[in-house]
């Protein structure tokens, strides 16, 4: 089978947080007195032309500004990393352009700033309503700032905009994870990602975990959750995503169904196929912001995926996907045959965590309950 260029996308990340949550294991940095903007932006953008050759000639379908705290940087900013990346770079002529933003660090008027800029979707990292899980979760907003965060998102025309949600939080019951969930429906986002709070290694939590909800407790929250996101019109179409008609996440969407991404910024991780010389390639930045800006030649770790870890790449993520994944894409995407999946396949649908039809493949309800198992299935043997 060749190997093709699938969809292209941008993920760009700002490393810096006003503080380091407890249990966040992303690549986030205490801010320090004053964010270096303007030496950042120009990194960003000299990182982007170390990509560059790599990409030559595709066209970007979304860019996604992840952090960190991408707010705290000045709409300014975020426009001159725009202006370099339209610069470079042909996009579709409905690129999706999503910027993370905490509720706690939005100035009145900073939305129609980076609306103006060309961001056209926004994520606001809510995580809860309940000020006493906010307080445990070490976030820095309250729940009235994330009204007023959705206000000002409107006011600046910014309805397309995501709410993420945690459940399973310290000590919280069912009926305090189906308000938060309530409370959410009362803004009227166009998508929210209601995801399970996890102890990952190196964070506050994971050395020092707090009591949280047994997993029958954490099941039951997850499910009622999902009856009731599901009578107010929210599709699931991955493991932790809702999205109102055409409202998924077209960056998302394409990291899911194995497309490419570059990624630029202090850890940012890429994936990139390079179609002429038959192979795929994972990238990765220096973590630490200060020798990401100080080092500008040699911050990129680049790694080749042997095609015996190609079928487990894939599977990792389309596997996360309601609607599963067609063969053709695993051909396509991966540059092998489809009959590389044949042993593993029976497996998973003799355990009925797998349902193939024609060209799909789809998770059963067992199979998404239990994703961890359905994924090692799909493991290189020795």
């Amino acid at each position: 089978m060749t190997l093709q260029s699938p969809p292209l996308s941008l993920y760009i990340h700002l490393p810096w947080c006003v503080r380091k949550c407890p249990y966040c294991d992303f690549n986030s940095h205490a801010m320090p007195g004053r964010i270096p903007q303007d030496e950042y932006v120009a990194a960003l953008l000299a990182d982007l032309d170390r990509d560059l050759p790599r990409v030559g000639g595709r066209k970007l379908i979304s860019i996604f500004f992840g952090g960190g705290t991408p707010s705290l940087f000045e709409p300014e900013a975020i426009g001159r990393v725009l202006d370099g990346v339209r610069s470079r770079f042909e996009c579709a002529a409905e690129l999706e352009v999503t910027l993370e933003a905490n509720p706690g660090t939005i100035e009145h008027g900073r939305f129609a700033g980076y609306r103006g800029a060309g961001v056209n979707r926004v994520s606001l990292g809510a995580q809860s309503f309940n000020a006493r899980h906010l307080q445990r979760l070490g976030r820095i907003h309250g729940s009235g700032d994330i009204g007023r965060a959705v206000d000002e998102l409107r006011r600046a025309g910014l309805d397309n905009f995501n709410l993420d949600l945690m459940y399973g939080l310290p000590e919280q019951t069912l009926a305090e994870a189906l308000a938060d969930v309530h409370a959410a429906l009362e803004l009227a986002p166009a998508h929210i990602s209601h995801y399970q709070l996890t102890l990952e290694p190196g964070t506050v939590f994971y050395h020092q975990p707090p009591p949280l909800p047994d997993g029958d407790a954490t099941w039951e929250m997850q499910v009622t959750c999902q009856e009731l996101l599901s009578t107010r019109g929210y599709e699931q179409y991955e493991v932790s995503a809702y999205a109102r008609p055409q409202k998924q996440c077209h960056h998302n969407l394409n990291y899911w169904r194995f497309g490419d991404y570059l990624g630029i910024g202090a850890g940012a991780h890429g994936k990139i196929t390079i179609v002429s010389e038959g192979r795929i390639v994972r990238t990765v930045r220096r973590r630490q912001p200060r020798e990401y800006l100080s080092d500008r030649t040699s911050s990129i770790e680049i790694n080749e995926v042997s095609s015996r870890d190609l079928p487990f790449e894939f599977m990792l993520n389309a596997l996360r996907l309601t609607d599963g994944f067609e063969l053709a894409w695993f051909e396509e995407r991966t540059g092998l045959e489809r009959t590389a999946l044949d042993g593993p396949l029976t497996v998973a649908v003799a355990r009925d965590l797998l349902q193939c039809h024609s060209d799909r493949c789809v998770p059963t309800a067992l199979g998404a309950r239990f994703l961890n198992d359905l994924q090692a299935i799909f493991l290189p043997q020795p």
